[in-house]
């Protein structure tokens, strides 16, 4: 169990946490930091963990030193906290992230799931005279950008439940009594890199684990409803978890990586508890197509689609569908992307990959969404589960008697996916959710056989409620929007209001897509240790003076729509002169435009936290800048939170060159 709630002790020399105990008798187990060196000890321990030796895993022997004594704690600014997150490096030095806040989403058997709802940043060394000022407005970039995606609203935790486990893999775990952080799914514990530093504590010192004091978060999405069939009370739980492998908005993170793991790659499990404590789960999964493809942002509404011919390909699809049949047995693998125009290369490329792998334990269906379910016919998604059913009825599902001895358990999993693996996704895994719902209620008696939960009005509309909701959470995070078409999932049908409300959305997520999204993958990669700070490299928000063409086009384009609206509101001309000019301001309007479009790159918001800026020398090797000689090399710094959209010609990016 990891403590609930802690007293967090701010002095000039050190942060205690304490826990709070309803018994003031209990002995009492601080955890020290030292602001001077962030040495970290445990109820006086004789080792601890110095900030430098960290990074290596060593660990050095201190003196005897006693966490202060309550009279003196008393005396120290307190905060009331949640719980450690961990403690990441910027230019000055380490900084404790803190839980201040929390919801309390609902109860899961006996345990209690809570929803992150403030934090706190706090540095631990108190000075900044030794930063130059550069390293200062980065740092406060470094830390706008983790204040947004931790106050994002999509972070859960519990501090007696692993939320980050099914319950079918939480009952075939071997270690059912280790400490949370240890029985955690790494693919879902998004602080782990934050807490490596009390990980390997605990694991260098045996005798003084920190496990109590590590709370692992999970990002995605978690509901818990309390409600009845007929005076049959259960617990209906939601759970979505988002994989932090290959993190980052849809265009700036597409396809697989060479380990195998995709984007937005989200678990999402159903779980039914009844009153006697009998249990039953249904779990599926969405992701990225394990190719090697992307969209680079350019101000298109489409950017454009990009297959990669990567000699890797094979063995990083292999790895892939090898992962997913370990951890989830069969595959049912269903391909929602259009057969024809924009996506059908891609859907083309994916079937010749699942041929050449030629697993047996696959079941691939392309099954064309919008070409099945045009002209709002949803309906139609009955084809899918009619060409599925065989495979549907053999999967079963997770479940757990009275008595906690697991009766049945899930045997293959459906993997689902579109090009975003979320709008068409959605639907589609929410009439799969339903058909399960039915089964699960019927095993825990609580529906009676042959019986549909569509019969049981307030639980049919509670179900596609939480489905929606599940459904525009996923994609806030990937996309900056709500779902499309939850419509559907909310009524179980298509409407005008909702093709409304997609447009909406559509334009929201072209504007995110374009303008913001380069900052929020900024935010994963420092958070996730993607991107680690270096104080003694260059800074990666430095820029340099644009293009000409960098304001001259937008100026063009705003100039001739004013020049349209003068020529007709304010001008004594004939009619004739007035449409000659207008067809001026027309043709050099849509120049701009193309010209706009054309150099896009220029204007949209790229990631700057990719890797160390290098510049080629005579030899073709890379050097390295330090702060010391940037004045020399043409670099100024930045306004805060302005992007670095153009990189210069002799700069390039790890693992993207600038294109010629």
């Amino acid at each position: 169990m990891v403590y609930d709630t802690l007293n967090l002790y701010i002095s000039s020399d050190s942060f205690t946490f304490e826990p709070v105990y309803v018994d003031p008798s209990v002995r009492r187990e601080t955890l020290v930091i030292r602001r001077e060196d962030c040495h970290i000890e445990l109820n006086g321990a004789m080792g601890g963990l110095s900030g430098n030796a960290s990074a290596k895993g060593d660990f050095v022997s201190s003196p005897l030193r006693l966490a202060p004594p309550i009279s003196s704690l008393r005396q120290e600014e307190v905060i009331s906290i949640y719980g450690l997150l961990g403690i990441i490096k910027l230019n000055a030095g380490d900084h404790i992230i803190v839980a201040t806040s929390r919801e309390r989403i609902g109860r899961i058997g006996h345990d209690d799931i809570y929803k992150l709802t403030g934090h706190k940043i706090i540095p631990v060394q108190r000075s900044r005279l030794h930063l130059q000022e550069q390293q200062i407005e980065d740092d406060v970039n470094y830390v706008v950008m983790l204040d947004a995606l931790l106050g994002g609203g999509y972070f859960y935790f519990s501090n007696t439940f692993d939320i980050t486990n099914t319950l079918q893999r939480q009952n075939a775990l071997p270690i059912k009594t280790g400490p949370l952080w240890q029985r955690a799914d790494e693919r879902f514990y998004w602080n782990r890199y934050m807490h490596r530093r009390l990980i390997d504590y605990s694991a260098m010192q045996p005798d003084h684990d920190l496990s109590n004091f590590i709370l692992p978060i999970m990002c995605g999405f978690i509901v818990i409803k309390h409600t009845a069939i007929d005076d049959k009370a259960f617990t209906f739980a939601l759970l979505s978890r988002r994989s932090h492998h290959r993190a980052g908005p849809r265009y700036h993170s597409r396809g697989v990586d060479d380990n195998g793991n995709v984007s937005n790659f989200v678990e999402t499990e159903q779980i039914i508890i009844a009153g006697d404590g009998s249990q039953t789960a249904y779990t599926q999964t969405r992701g990225s197509m394990p190719l090697y493809w992307t969209q680079t942002v350019n101000m298109r509404y489409q950017p454009k689609l990009d297959i990669h011919p990567n000699p890797k390909t094979g063995d990083s699809f292999k790895k892939h569908f090898q992962t997913q049949i370990a951890l989830y047995g069969n595959q049912i693998v269903v391909n929602l992307i259009n057969k024809k125009g924009y996506e059908q290369k891609l859907g083309e490329e994916f079937a010749r990959q699942i041929g050449l792998l030629n697993d047996r334990a696959i079941r691939y269906v392309h099954f064309d969404f919008h070409e099945e379910c045009k002209k709002m016919r949803w309906d139609r998604i009955s084809l899918l589960l009619d060409d599925l059913k065989p495979e549907l009825d053999a999967q079963g599902y997770f479940y757990k008697d009275p008595k906690g001895v697991v009766q049945r358990q899930q045997t293959s999993v459906v993997r689902t996916n579109c090009m975003d693996c979320l709008d068409r996704t959605n639907v589609v895994q929410s009439v799969l959710a339903r058909t399960s719902l039915t089964n699960q209620l019927i095993q825990l008696y609580i529906l009676p056989p042959n019986a549909k939960v569509q019969d049981a009005t307030e639980v049919e509309r509670m179900f596609k409620n939480v489905w929606a909701d599940n459904a525009d959470e996923v994609s806030r995070q990937y996309s900056g929007t709500g779902a499309l078409k939850t419509d559907f999932t909310r009524g179980g049908k298509r409407t005008r209001k909702g093709a409304l409300q997609d447009f909406r959305n559509s334009s929201v997520r072209y504007f995110k897509n374009n303008f913001l999204d380069g900052s929020r993958q900024d935010a994963f990669n420092l958070m996730l240790g993607v991107y680690e700070v270096n104080p003694t490299l260059a800074s990666p928000f430095l820029h340099y003076e644009k293009p000409i063409r960098y304001l001259a086009l937008p100026f063009s384009v705003i100039a001739s729509v004013f020049m349209i609206m003068v020529i007709f509101l304010a001008t004594p001309y004939s009619l004739s002169y007035r449409l000659l000019l207008t067809a001026l301001c027309l043709a050099v309007l849509w120049a701009s435009i193309k010209l706009v479009v054309l150099y896009g790159t220029d204007y949209v918001d790229t990631p700057r936290l990719l890797a160390r800026i290098a510049a080629d020398t005579a030899t073709g090797q890379f050097e390295t800048f330090e702060m010391s000689n940037l004045s020399d090399k043409g670099f100024s710094g930045s306004i805060p939170g302005q992007s670095a959209k153009v990189m210069p010609e002799n700069v390039a990016t790890f693992g993207r060159q600038k294109e010629s």
